[in-house]
């Protein structure tokens, strides 16, 4: 089933800034006001972006307060999510966005920002994007190849990515719905409204600063409640920082994820440019695409709205 598709962003349109989870600094952001504002937009800041309370931009009421309201701010047509960090799944009993089914828009962020992808999409079947973040942005306020394919993906660019090849990486073709996020987040909502529903889907997994047998640890959980069994595809983005024990874990972090896939005959794809590190290009979760595999590298195309591959 396609997902509502929020209007693309056009010149004059108004974006929002809020912090779900970890606390930002106005200094830390005034570089990405900067560039939104190059593209042509209005920025509104959430009233509690730069709040303090503990490791969070707010309490949680506060931080729920001001993604309630831009959502339901009728000028507002694209949120951007500060930070990651953590927080995000704290405020899911404190929203209520039904709202946004009559008057959609698009929410924007990755890392922790996953738990608000699986509850927008699964639930309330709105697409998302899974993009770079304001505090990523560059620190001279002026775009780089991320912020530049977000601008492109919100103004109603169809995203089409060539992968070089990875020795990890399985040949194939596959179509679906993309899905997923962080794989530490995508493992703590297992069972919850945010879970994802990964059959005949494209799953995207990426993380940061795990220790290897977590990695293991989280993969075997995708895997037994069979969430890897019938995908259409697998995209796999970066695995940055990863930490291994005084008696080591004996594989990567990759090498991991093949050998939890290698029973299934789908196309899988390492070596995405989307995560912690580097180059972090922006996915539609919610949107169909197709994923080519073959030894010369790999290809995700994203669809136009209603369009047929």
């Amino acid at each position: 089933m396609e997902l509502i598709v929020p209007p693309f962003l056009k010149p004059g349109d108004t974006i929002g800034i809020v912090a779900p989870a970890r606390k930002v600094s106005e200094d830390e952001i005034a570089p990405a006001i900067q560039i939104v504002k190059g593209w042509g937009l209005n920025v509104v800041l959430g009233k509690n972006l730069f709040g303090n309370f503990n490791q969070f931009s707010g309490t949680d009421f506060e931080r729920a307060a001001d993604l309630q309201e831009m959502f339901e701010n009728p000028d507002v047509k694209a949120i951007l999510c500060a930070r990651g960090g953590y927080g995000s799944v704290r405020l899911l009993d404190k929203i209520n966005l039904r709202d946004l089914q009559r008057n959609p828009k698009w929410l924007v962020g990755y890392s922790d920002v996953t738990v608000l992808h699986g509850i927008l999409n699964n639930w309330y079947l709105v697409e998302t994007l899974h993009a770079t973040m304001p505090i990523n942005f560059p620190k001279d306020g002026k775009d780089d190849s991320s912020t530049t394919l977000l601008k492109q993906t919100l103004f109603g660019k169809s995203p089409i990515y060539k992968i070089e090849p990875d020795i990890h990486s399985r040949t194939g073709s596959g179509e679906g719905f993309v899905t997923g996020g962080n794989l530490s987040i995508l493992y703590s909502l297992s069972g919850t409204d945010a879970d994802i529903a990964a059959d005949e889907k494209i799953l995207f997994i990426e993380d940061l600063d795990e220790y290897l047998y977590h990695i293991d640890r989280m993969i075997m959980n995708l895997k037994h409640s069979g969430k890897l069994k019938n995908l259409a595809g697998l995209v796999v983005g970066s695995m940055s920082d990863m930490h291994d024990n005084t008696v080591p874990f004996g594989k990567t972090a990759y090498e991991i994820i093949r050998e939890a896939v290698n029973e299934y005959d789908y196309p899988v794809c390492f070596g995405f440019p989307a995560g912690h590190s580097g180059e972090n290009v922006p996915l539609i979760m919610g949107r169909k695409a197709k994923l080519e595999v073959t030894m010369k590298g790999a290809t995700l195309q994203f669809l136009a709205p209603n369009c047929k591959l």
